[in-house]
């Protein structure tokens, strides 16, 4: 039988198994790693932040396109976001740009986005190209051609109505009876894309070993689908989730061309809201203070989302 030698008094004993030794850090030699960031946190400061306290400032004054105050704006304070609070148009904008929201991006984007991607999957290669293509191409489109588009399609004399008169059905005036259904449908058309191609590489990053533990377990595609690949893909999700969130928060000119925020305010989501009263009435300040508001909506989504993808600690 060995025995262990006694430590000298006084002398420093060895770290137990299994502790991790913690180094000091150094300042310098952080700051020296660090510098290599400077550039790019200068670009973001400028570019990003910049915009960002400008826009707060503009908030706070009277600024206009006509008048003394065009030139000479003023401080206000607090004065334009009382009188938005107190529009009866704000709380029916932030109301539409919700459901515009959760209907074409948070549902419509993502499920039919994910369902294509799991279909794709399991489809034979001529037809997961076939797909593919008509589906990317409303992504690359750019964004007006794509708006003049779905204007064409749901306008009360295009595509739809004819092939509806075609087979005897009387045709409706889309744009002007269900304006928020027909963009929200050619928003979940034109981003529909690009959250197929995010599923698509996360289902492919998959093990096959894993579902197929689970096929011979009992579970069967539905099970094997909801309690093993989602929760695998699911930081892939919070991620499409948060940009497609973002893309939608941000969407101007498909609205804007296919009907103008109308008929009346039936349409008007809070970017449009913020061009009417800025360009339209001239009020800069006012409509400063509406797009503050959507920046803080997407600063919230942002943030949660954020939360969402922070890995677990075990």
């Amino acid at each position: 039988m060995t025995t262990t030698a006694p430590t000298a008094l006084g002398a420093p004993s060895a770290p137990r198994a299994g502790r991790p030794v913690q180094r000091k850090r150094r300042p310098g030699r952080t700051i020296l790693r660090s510098a290599p960031l400077l550039p790019a946190i200068v670009l973001l400061g400028v570019f990003l932040l910049g915009p960002v306290i400008s826009s707060l400032y503009g908030s706070l004054t009277d600024s206009s396109l006509s008048g003394a105050s065009a030139s000479n704006a003023e401080f206000v304070g607090l004065e334009n976001y009382t009188s938005l609070f107190a529009d009866p148009d704000f709380p029916k904008s932030v109301l539409l740009t919700l459901v515009f929201l959760v209907a074409s991006a948070l549902i419509g984007q993502n499920v039919l986005g994910l369902g294509l991607a799991v279909l794709m999957q399991s489809s034979h290669k001529p037809v997961r190209v076939i797909v593919s293509t008509i589906v990317v191409t409303a992504w690359v489109l750019p964004e007006i051609v794509a708006s003049f588009a779905a204007y064409a399609f749901f306008n009360d004399g295009g595509t739809l109505n004819t092939m509806l008169t075609g087979l005897g059905i009387p045709g409706v005036n889309w744009l002007y009876v269900f304006p928020m259904l027909c963009v929200i449908l050619a928003n979940i058309w034109r981003g529909t894309a690009f959250s197929m191609l995010v599923y698509t590489a996360a289902l492919n990053d998959v093990p096959p070993e894993i579902t197929e533990a689970a096929e011979v377990d009992g579970a069967r595609g539905w099970q094997r689908f909801t309690l093993v690949t989602v929760p695998m893909i699911r930081r892939s999700i919070s991620t499409n989730l948060m940009l497609t969130t973002l893309q939608t928060l941000s969407v101007f000119a498909l609205i804007f061309v296919m009907t103008g925020g109308g008929p009346g305010t039936d349409s008007t989501t809070l970017p449009l809201l913020a061009y009417q009263e800025a360009f339209r009435f001239g009020e800069l300040g006012f409509g400063t203070a509406i797009a503050t508001i959507l920046l803080l909506v997407g600063a919230v989504f942002g943030v949660l989302y954020i939360r969402a993808l922070k890995p677990e600690v075990d």
